[in-house]
């Protein structure tokens, strides 16, 4: 028999066994009563149940992967019998996009420094990004929705068969990657396996770490030791495939095992609103003017141009981690994606030109950690760190992060060491807010300065309508970078457009509208260009979950495009259903509101206050390769507080760290948000610098702030008690009291001193108790100050503890994007407490027939978890997917549906 008679049997085969489905097909009603309204009774499978077998889809997939042809009749086929189970035409498209609420994108750039984003991969460090909405999804507990327990599954979740894993080798892309199995929404087949594949660890050792290596040589010949840190880090790198990892906990001399992250970086108006130019005439102990003069302060970066002309003089030295050279220029157009973070953080510290940096004097060393597109490992920055303490600098500036939730984290250890060794370490708490608990490595560092976002003074558009003659509301915006400046003073009547797909504008001339679309399943750039294609004025892209986001277009467009939340954006939809809407833009003069992406504390684990305080992070301006450029981000933050550390390292060359931090703590500005409520501390730390204010401050408390810890309502009657230093810098003995909140919560008492003295140059440390009986408290966080007086100064110290484990969702802020080439998607999701097994299930949406796992992973850290993956062979449409993790012994699940398809610019 020849091939093509072979083909020709085998699809009459199959046409057989297609129609043999159609005859036994259950109706609607038959498949409504299985299921019911949200009932989770599994379908029947198998040919009797007039669903095809898992024999049927191999027979099937072996005939797509032979004859194109075929793939695409059966295709055809496959569709013809979703019809006839359902009974009802396809629906119209924009019905169906109107319902997906829950669809997501971010709209995430890989590209540094366009806005000071971060772009993360498996718990990525990162450059600064702003263009996260970290709103927490509202994950279904498994007691809640009640769907299927471990038992439940075909095979345990243990016992995993090695052929169902996505591969992301190029050959499994091309094809089919997971194989089918009888299992229906919400239930899941067996978890694949990614034991083979090899990926890079941090070794934490116990003794010398080349002793450590001879032992993981001798046991596990076929590991690649990749570098050996021994300054800051006391361990190594190697290669190792993840099955064997297990095999390195039981080595001795081995302390803990992390797999590396990716890092990505997360003046003329902030210099002087944070004190800058107050500060011009003060003079150190020689009698200078306070510039920074004489003060090493570390870029740790992208690296600088160094070329530039405010820079050039200021620039000493560095050195290339990428390159392994002393070059530590940015990347340039001939070795990659070109980057520009390095060189902007370099000008807000030390600019000497046209701009001047808060310390205009100071000596810079570049240390290029962060490669093309910015992104760089855990062990590029720890070497960076390590490099930069033997070049014996005095201030380091890490204006990267993952969102790695955890102070343990090796990149947080060695900050904490160089700390240790007299060193100043500024970092910034990175661009995942506006949630709790996204404040991520090094930011979580504990002897580090963390720095959050506030904004310096700026006018700020406001949206308003005249909605059937009520009162005007006011709807702020949040600027998306790489979009033009909001500038609209025109009245201009407003047009809802869906999701902003380019179907939404068959047959809408929107020529001299402004645009109203929802978030999701297209990214910004796409939505913003078509926007543009139509003759649209602006674009305003409303959040699909509660709280407003910060985005960013992958590319510039010439539109000016917006976001606005969830509720501005429903309530303009639900108006312009009745009435014709037109908005016009009002300006305020404002300042000092925390920026929307700042992360937000406290850390986990520790439960440690983070932020330490904020500075201005929004629209700065400084120096980037051949020009000047305004950028949003706590990158931008982190710079203004390293400035102002050499300028205190300047006028007191003998303080240590701690007493530099303090400074800038305990006299930084208490912030309110717009409606004049103070922010928590885990927002904005002590408030936002004030430079003049710390350079001339006459008592330092530290710790700045302070966390009680977290009890059980469980417990009895307990004490907690935390020791509080006080240094008298001024020149006179002085009385000072220390007193806790004047309003006290049932439940507690304090033990504090009552007054003490404090002479010239001297200094007390005192404890402060909470005696406390946590029954009475209901669970939850609690915050407050404690104030440290003497005559008319007053310091602050914010303070916070937690009643019960703190309820953050174990899987949180899911965002699933389409990438601009075909096939590709991003998505991130979150995990407070890490995961020992997380995935993507994909259902078909009519039939809820297991589809396959679009991505598994097994045994990952805290934090942001960010990945792009390639989904191929599936028919564009939308999806139902089930997103879980789970974590000593509870797991989350989060339901959503997913757009799969693509779009062509021009289709």
């Amino acid at each position: 028999m020849n091939k093509m008679t072979k083909r020709c049997t085998y699809r009459k085969f199959v046409i057989w066994i297609i129609l043999l489905c159609l005859v036994t097909v259950p109706s609607v009603e038959g498949y409504a009563e299985q299921h019911g309204n949200g009932d989770k009774t599994e379908v029947s499978s198998g040919k009797n149940g007039g669903i095809l077998s898992l024999t049927d889809h191999h027979e099937l997939k072996a005939i797509e992967e032979k004859d194109n042809s075929i793939r695409k009749i059966d295709t055809v086929t496959k569709q013809t019998i979703r019809k006839s189970r359902t009974g009802i035409e396809k629906r119209d498209d924009r019905d169906q996009w109107s319902q997906l609420t829950q669809l997501d994108e971010s709209g995430l750039s890989n590209q540094s420094g366009s806005s000071d984003q971060i772009v993360q991969s498996a718990q990525p460090f990162q450059l600064d990004q702003s263009d996260q909405t970290k709103q927490p999804d509202q994950s279904k507990k498994r007691d809640q929705a009640d769907p299927p327990s471990e038992s439940d599954y075909p095979v345990p979740l243990d016992k995993v068969d090695q052929s169902q894993t996505q591969s992301h080798s190029e050959e499994d892309q091309k094809g089919s990657n997971l194989s089918l199995e009888d299992v229906f929404y919400p239930k899941r087949p067996t978890f694949p396996d990614n034991e083979m594949e090899s990926a890079i660890f941090l070794v934490e050792s116990v003794d010398h770490p080349e002793l450590t290596i001879q032992r993981v040589k001798e046991k596990l010949p076929h590991v690649e030791i990749r570098k050996v840190f021994t300054k800051l880090y006391n361990g190594f790198s190697l290669e190792i495939v993840r099955g064997d990892v297990p095999l390195l906990h039981d080595l001795e001399g081995i302390k803990r095992v992390d797999e590396v992250a990716y890092y990505e970086p997360s003046l003329d108006e902030s210099v002087p609103f944070i004190g800058g130019d107050e500060i011009r005439s003060v003079l150190d102990e020689n009698g200078e003017n306070l510039t920074g003069k004489g003060v090493k302060v570390a870029v740790i970066d992208t690296g600088i141009d160094y070329n530039h002309p405010d820079l050039k003089d200021n620039y000493k030295g560095g050195y290339d981690v990428i390159d392994e050279d002393d070059d530590p220029m940015e990347t340039q157009k001939t070795e990659g994606m070109p980057t520009l973070h390095g060189t902007h953080v370099a000008g807000i510290i030390a600019a000497n030109g046209r701009l001047k940096g808060v310390a205009p004097e100071a000596e810079i060393y570049a240390y290029r950690t962060l490669g093309p597109t910015g992104k760089g490992t855990t062990e590029q920055v720890i070497a960076a760190i390590e490099k930069a303490v033997e070049d014996e600098v005095d201030i380091l500036n890490l204006s990267l992060g993952n969102t790695v939730n955890g102070p343990d984290w090796p990149t947080s250890v060695a900050l904490d060491k160089a700390v240790e060794k007299g060193i100043v370490a500024v970092t910034s708490n990175g661009n995942s807010g506006p949630n709790l608990w996204t404040v991520g490595s090094p930011g979580t560092s504990s002897d580090a300065i963390s720095v959050g976002a506030s904004t310096p003074p700026m006018k700020t558009p406001y949206l308003t309508a005249d909605l059937n003659g009520g009162p005007e509301k006011e709807i702020p915006i949040q600027q998306m970078q790489n979009a033009e400046e909001w500038t609209i003073k025109r009245e201009f009547p407003i047009q809802y457009m869906g999701l902003g797909k380019e179907e939404d504008y068959y047959k809408e001339d929107v020529r001299g509208k402004i645009i109203l679309a929802e978030r999701g399943q297209i990214s910004f750039t796409i939505k913003a260009k078509l926007a543009k294609q139509a003759g649209a004025e602006a674009l305003i892209v409303y959040n699909h979950t509660d709280g407003e986001f910060a985005g960013m277009l992958e590319q510039p467009v010439e539109l000016p495009v917006v976001s606005i939340t969830k509720e501005a954006g429903e309530m303009l939809k639900e108006r312009l259903e009745k009435e014709s809407v037109y908005l016009r833009t009002i300006y305020r003069q404002e300042e000092d509101l925390i920026a929307p992406f700042s992360s937000r504390g406290p850390v986990t684990h520790t439960w440690d206050i983070k932020p330490d305080l904020v500075a201005p992070g929004v629209a700065i301006d400084s120096t980037v390769p051949k020009g000047y450029l305004d950028l949003n981000g706590t990158s931008m933050s982190a710079p203004h507080v390293a400035g102002a550390a050499a300028l205190l390292k300047q006028k007191y060359p003998d303080w240590e760290p701690h007493q530099i931090k303090a400074a800038l703590m305990n006299t930084a500005k208490p912030i309110t948000d717009s409606e004049g409520n103070d922010y928590p501390p885990h927002v904005q730390g002590t408030g936002r610098i004030q430079l003049n204010e710390a350079l001339n401050t006459n008592t330092l408390v530290y710790p700045g702030s302070i966390s009680f810890g977290k009890w059980l309502r469980t417990d009895q009657r307990l004490e907690k008690t935390v020791e509080i230093t006080i240094e008298n810098h001024s020149h006179e003995r002085k009385r000072y009291t220390i007193e806790p909140p004047f309003e006290v919560p049932d439940g507690v008492q304090w033990k504090v001193p009552f007054s003490l003295y404090i002479s010239p140059g001297e200094k007390k440390t005192v404890p402060v108790t909470m005696d406390v009986y946590p029954p009475v408290f209901q669970e939850g966080i609690y915050h407050d100050v404690i104030s440290v007086k003497a005559g008319k100064e007053t310091i602050r110290v914010p303070f916070l503890y937690f009643v019960e484990e703190p309820e953050y969702p174990r899987l949180m802020a899911f965002m699933f994007e389409q990438q601009a080439n075909p096939n590709e998607y991003h998505y991130e999701v979150y995990f407070p407490g890490g995961a020992d097994k997380f995935g993507i299930a994909l259902y078909d949406p009519d039939t809820f027939r297991f589809l396959r796992f679009i991505d598994v992973h097994t045994d990952i850290d805290r934090g942001m978890f960010e990945q792009d993956i390639v989904v191929e062979d599936l028919p564009p449409g939308i999806y139902k997917a089930l997103i879980f993790a789970k974590n000593q012994g509870h797991e989350d699940i989060i339901e959503r549906d997913i757009f799969i398809g693509s779009w062509e610019e021009g289709s």
